[in-house]
């Protein structure tokens, strides 16, 4: 298992932060969420890491040799000319990823304890070729999930907008699940992920939405409670403070 830390974006949510520091080095705790994602893949026995950086790129290559790569083989995949996303982030990374692995996606932004080797697990011994992290938690947009946990679409509850490459009756009765920022996909990704977009910046949220009949993405949900909070707004960064 290798994993990819989507560290690049600009953060803009977060204000004066990070008119001056990536948002990946923001502080929780005491410590940057760069160092808190690096080390929980680390103790869940992943030594491969590749981070992607944009803003503030220096910064973070910088933070990670003063820190000797925490005792790991880390690469920076540089999108200091453009920025790509999320899907155009993991097929740039391909390169330093290679095809020989399954790979963990995780945001640099996403604070959360759960058991990481219990996802990789459950991911390893099924027949999926993605599994996302998943939960019923309020938001505006959602995944569709059938009883067997495979994502069958995606949807606006605001709008009633949804997208799904499925019929209206393979969709009926889904359940609403919000994607929570951690994922597993298999190497089989590459092709379909390298025809979906004509552009090279693009979410992987809208792959995942239409490439869901083609591959099988399934979700999980870990058996026990656990935190999970987007630090990427004020108000979330300063109740992440309150539960490390």
């Amino acid at each position: 298992m290798k994993a990819l830390i989507f560290a690049a974006g600009l953060g803009t949510r977060l204000g004066t932060i990070t008119q001056t520091m990536p948002k990946a080095l923001v502080e929780v705790g005491g410590e940057p969420m760069l160092k808190r994602v690096i080390l929980k893949l680390k103790d869940s026995d992943i030594r491969q890491i590749v981070v992607n950086v944009h803003h503030y790129a220096d910064k973070i290559i910088d933070y990670l040799k003063s820190n000797d790569n925490f005792g790991l083989d880390i690469s920076v995949s540089d999108e200091r000319d453009a920025l790509l996303d999320t899907g155009g982030g993991l097929l740039k990374a391909k390169s330093l990823l290679g095809t020989d692995s399954q790979i963990l996606l995780h945001n640099a932004d996403i604070l959360t304890d759960f058991n990481l080797k219990e996802m990789i697990a459950h991911h390893q011994s099924s027949q999926a070729d993605v599994t996302l992290l998943v939960a019923d938690r309020q938001t505006s947009r959602y995944l569709l999930f059938d009883n067997s946990m495979q994502m069958k679409g995606w949807t606006d509850i605001r709008s009633g907008e949804i997208r799904s490459p499925w019929n209206s009756e393979e969709i009926a009765g889904c359940r609403n699940l919000a994607f929570g920022g951690v994922h597993i996909v298999n190497p089989s990704v590459f092709p379909f992920l390298a025809k979906f977009s004509n552009d090279p910046k693009f979410s992987i949220t809208p792959f995942y939405t239409s490439s869901c009949k083609d591959l099988r993405i399934c979700g999980f949900m870990p058996d026990e409670s656990y935190n999970w909070i987007d630090i990427g707004k004020p108000d979330a960064l300063k109740a992440a403070q309150n539960i490390v």
